[in-house]
């Protein structure tokens, strides 16, 4: 059965990924991003208005934006790394920017049959698996993103009984995003897309609100 999806962050190694598999599949996939359509997820305005154009309902909503850290920055190291500006900025782009777009979800979404919304979020968001330290901005701002999409997913399952609301870890994918972290094992960006939609085509609305690796593995919080 094929649907309507909507991918945002789509010119960016990820979302293009999703974006074709979906089509690939038959979906009509409306895409939205900062570079081709001036979609920033940082700014409220640019939000509310690119999504204010569309008329749902979509099938599928995948949030596939999000930032290491700010332009000639890197992930903090140290305490003594963080500041002020440039954790704000990456808190914009991967929890708040979520947050605005998921403010849309009830109009966009169907209120009867299945669908599903996917936020990439990273393994590194979660409390329970860090064990390695490191990474001020980026951990804090997908630990916030997973608990903005579960509570999203409480409230949503009150008046769209079928929908799926997770956070989603797709693995470190060969795209612009991790070329400054060549120790770290890669996948093709279209393997996992293909990774995660699978995953999300196994989950079913008692799921909801949870957070899923690449493989389906619920990932601690």
């Amino acid at each position: 059965m094929t649907g309507r999806a909507l991918v945002l962050g789509a010119s960016g190694g990820i979302g293009a990924a999703l974006a074709a598999a979906l089509e690939q599949r038959g979906d009509t996939v409306t895409r939205l991003s900062r570079s081709q359509d001036g979609f920033d997820l940082a700014d409220p305005d640019s939000v509310a208005a690119g999504l204010g154009r569309l008329d749902g309902p979509f099938d599928s909503l995948l949030i596939a934006s999000g930032i290491l850290a700010p332009p000639d920055s890197r992930p903090e190291k140290s305490l003594a790394e963080i500041e002020a500006r440039s954790m704000a900025q990456v808190l914009a782009v991967n929890a708040i920017g979520p947050a605005l777009v998921l403010r849309h979800a009830p109009r966009l979404l169907p209120r009867r049959g299945r669908s599903v919304v996917g936020v990439l979020t990273a393994r590194v968001g979660s409390i329970g698996d860090n064990r390695l330290g490191g990474w001020y901005s980026y951990r804090a701002a997908k630990a916030a993103a997973n608990q903005i999409v579960h509570t999203a997913a409480i409230e949503l399952a009150r008046t769209h009984a079928e929908a799926v609301v997770v956070a989603l870890h797709p693995g470190t994918v060969e795209t612009a995003f991790t070329q400054d972290y060549p120790a770290h094992k890669k996948v093709a960006a279209a393997q996992a897309a293909a990774n995660l939609l699978d995953v999300l085509d196994g989950l079913g609305p008692e799921q909801s609100g949870q957070f899923f690796d690449w493989a389906g593995q619920v990932v601690p919080w």
